[in-house]
């Protein structure tokens, strides 16, 4: 039997003239259908990218299905359900911030964060937060999250719930009970184990004792980041700091990181031999890194960095009874005194946020000879938060230029009525705009992978922190001749600018530069393949 071509015309039998065959009337019928269905949920079309692997910038279009980059190049005449035109804008990946001290009220909105263009925060940094990570996770999930949310695990809460407050020697069940919470913490998701060890009471914990007690995380491959621990005995000395960390970090098998990294006081200039320091351990096969903030003053509670350890012993009551001791009092603001002027930048520049007084302001008024007669006052009936001048702009330059070192907020989601430093609002826009477009510190690309390729390597995350297919569409688009913070320690809450959309799993978070509302974060649980490596 010969058979005819199909063709979309017949002749009719009975008339003789040509018909619509049915057959593949509903083919046409669907063709001009099929054109105009979307190809992608989002498309981002023709922006510069900034890959966060540090390569150079290109043209290209994204192509986002459901909560992943299914294609990176060109779309041609593809649509998408949100088809937005960001020529003219750079296309990163969203950034990662491994230093948050996060308000959880806030982390169903956290606008701060998102027109920052942060997508992912590190939780309970300096040794902070709940020591049971898979209740903080889950039921900030339940809330509902604007972004994504991991955590490490909080080594002064474990040493404060097992030690209290007392400047005591752990007995071997004691360290026994911390290890246990560091693996259950672990096992629950924990990214990692963060320390402060220059707050107390982990202050009082010998490196020999941490060192003891984070044994039982080395088969984790993680990292162990603290805030430095700056003593009287080593002339308060940023560097004997870092190098206890790292001494911490080889021994148990951790990455080593310095969290927010400065040089203080009299070591002021010296930002060029520690990266040295850095760089050499690295070479060595031991990768040492950090993360930095952009600014010149930091913020904490007025007594902990400044009141001695000792006198610090047993709580706030304790530290009262000794004030009011004449001989210990005196004793007190001695040491006081020795700690502003080794570490700070002098009365002028330390801010008390519950009056907005400076410490000098507190000298004047009370007829005071001496920051720390001004400290005990303050302290005797207030317990406030102040704002520290530490360091100089030629060692700030420095750490934000280095490779190793992530940019990162020492902050998190907050509600504006709790904000008293201007990183909360203004830290990432304020790199790229004073840094990278005006100072020309460093390059667009060097930029962006120290706020994304180079945490999420530190943290394991093997599908954030790069534009890739296949990865995760976590994705902030930035307007390179815009962006810029400005928050000031007077108005420390003021909108950044530049960030023009934020994507959090395939979701537009931030459109036009507002929120739209969108709860589309995740919490983030760390797995036993998730290691630490160098990028």
């Amino acid at each position: 039997m010969r058979l005819r071509p199909v063709t979309p015309w017949m002749v009719s039998s009975t008339t003789g003239r040509p018909v619509l065959t049915l057959t593949l009337l509903p083919l046409l019928l669907a063709a001009p259908i099929t054109a105009q269905t979307p190809t992608y949920d989002v498309v981002l079309r023709g922006g510069t990218l900034l890959d966060g692997r540090g390569g150079p910038p290109r043209r290209a279009d994204v192509g986002i299905r459901g909560d992943r980059i299914v294609r990176v190049g060109s779309l041609g005449n593809a649509r998408g359900t949100v088809d937005l035109d960001v020529s003219g804008k750079m296309v990163a990946p969203g950034f990662i911030n491994v230093h948050s001290h996060a308000d959880p009220r806030a982390l169903s909105s956290a606008v701060n964060l998102l027109t920052q263009g942060v997508t992912t925060v590190l939780l309970n940094a300096d040794g902070g937060g709940p020591t049971d990570l898979d209740e903080q996770l889950t039921t900030a999930a339940s809330r509902g999250l604007a972004l994504n949310i991991a955590a490490s695990v909080p080594f002064n809460s474990i040493w404060a719930s097992v030690m209290g407050m007392r400047d005591v020697r752990p007995s071997d069940e004691q360290v026994a009970r911390m290890q246990a919470l560091l693996v259950a913490g672990l096992e629950g998701g924990g990214f990692g184990v963060s320390a402060g060890l220059d707050y107390k009471p982990a202050y009082y914990a010998t490196v020999s004792e941490v060192q003891r007690i984070l044994a039982v995380v080395k088969p984790w491959n993680t990292f162990f980041t603290n805030h430095d621990r700056i003593l009287p005995t080593t002339g308060y000395s940023s560097v004997a700091g870092m190098q206890e960390t790292m001494a911490i970090g080889f021994e148990t098998g951790m990455v080593p990181v310095f969290t927010h990294m400065k040089l203080q006081g009299r070591e002021q200039g010296g930002a060029r031999r520690m990266l040295d320091t850095m760089h050499g351990e690295t070479r060595r096969g031991r990768w040492v890194a950090a993360d930095v903030y952009p600014y010149l003053s930091g913020q904490t509670m007025l007594a902990a960095l400044i009141v001695p350890g000792w006198a610090q012993e047993g709580g706030v009551t304790a530290m009262r009874e000794r004030l009011r001791d004449p001989a210990l009092r005196q004793r007190i603001i001695a040491e006081a005194n020795d700690a502003i002027a080794a570490r700070f930048t002098g009365a002028a520049g330390i801010l008390l946020n519950d009056d907005g007084t400076t410490l000098l302001q507190v000298m004047e008024r009370q007829q005071l000879p001496t920051p720390g007669d001004a400290v005990a006052h303050v302290l005797e009936s207030r317990m406030p938060s102040a704002i520290l001048g530490f360091g100089a702009e030629s060692d700030l330059v420095q750490l934000l230029a280095d490779p190793d070192i992530a940019i990162a907020c020492d902050c998190d989601a907050a509600l504006p009525a709790t904000v008293s430093h201007p990183r909360y609002f203004g830290t990432f826009p304020r790199v790229l705009g004073r840094y990278v477009r005006e100072q020309r510190v460093m390059t667009w690309a060097a930029a962006i992978r120290k706020m994304t390729m180079l945490p999420a390597s530190l943290m394991g995350l093997p599908d954030r922190g790069r534009l890739a297919e296949g990865v995760l569409a976590d994705v902030v688009v930035f307007d390179s001749s815009t962006v810029m913070d400005h928050a000031t320690f007077q108005q420390p809450t003021v909108l950044s600018t530049g960030i023009v959309h934020v994507l959090v799993n395939g979701a537009v978070a931030l459109r036009d530069g507002a929120p739209t509302g969108v709860q589309a974060g995740r919490a983030l649980r760390r797995t036993r393949d998730m290691i630490s490596r160098r990028p």
